[in-house]
């Protein structure tokens, strides 16, 4: 009844709604028709084993206009802050203004280009599933999630310091036109995926830590 409801209601207010927006309401509503569909073909059981999967149709509903916009910020106010302090522990002198870092014989501006917010959403996903495939406790499924966010931004920062470096210490053409500028998206998404696996590694441990602590008093007891 939601889902019918938004695809009728969709309609009318099609003229005063942002088309990014209308299509989210759109695609929110199929995802949900679907949903029920599978409720009522498969049964609450049915749809309690299959919610994981599930859910993960929200990803393909475009994010409102409001909502993409606040996130895009987010991004690249927190790939600012780790350019900053990466261009620090280089020793590379810079003036900074807001996004804009003036650097010896180069500007940098980080825009929402640079925010990451694909490769952040991939990397999200990533770690959800990484999360429900080698993880038990929700608590740690959780942490995993949300430290996509801090590793997407230290990604982005990465990049572009690596970029404003070579720029200044090789050739300008790796800040504005290079294979590693256009094409290096995939490399530093292995990277944070690095960054990644060591949490994972310690989460996976911490979670044995009590079965592994009940095996031994079991023995010795």
């Amino acid at each position: 009844m939601i889902a019918v409801g938004l695809l009728v209601y969709a309609g009318p207010i099609s003229n005063g709604v942002v088309g990014l927006d209308l299509l989210s309401i759109k695609a929110f509503a199929v995802v949900i028709l679907w949903m029920a569909v599978f409720l009522l073909f498969y049964g609450v059981d049915g749809f309690r084993i299959a919610l994981f999967p599930l859910l993960f149709l929200f990803f393909m509903v475009p994010m409102p206009e409001a909502l993409l916009n606040m996130i895009v910020a987010t991004l690249q106010r927190g790939s600012a802050e780790a350019s900053a302090i990466l261009f620090k522990l280089t020793g590379t002198p810079f003036f900074r203004d807001g996004f804009m870092f003036s650097l010896p014989g180069i500007s940098v501006e980080i825009a929402r280009q640079c925010s990451g917010i694909r490769s952040s959403l991939a990397l999200l996903i990533t770690c959800l599933l990484a999360g429900h495939l080698m993880l038990e406790s929700k608590w740690g499924k959780l942490v995993l999630a949300l430290v996509a966010v801090p590793i997407a931004m230290v990604k982005n920062a990465i990049r572009i310091v690596t970029l404003s470096m070579l720029a200044i210490h090789v050739d300008q053409k790796y800040l504005l036109d290079s294979d590693l500028h256009r094409d290096g998206g995939v490399l530093f998404f292995m990277l944070a995926l690095l960054l990644m696996w060591p949490l994972l590694w310690v989460l996976r441990r911490w979670e044995r830590k009590p079965a592994a602590i009940a095996e031994t008093r079991a023995q010795c007891k």
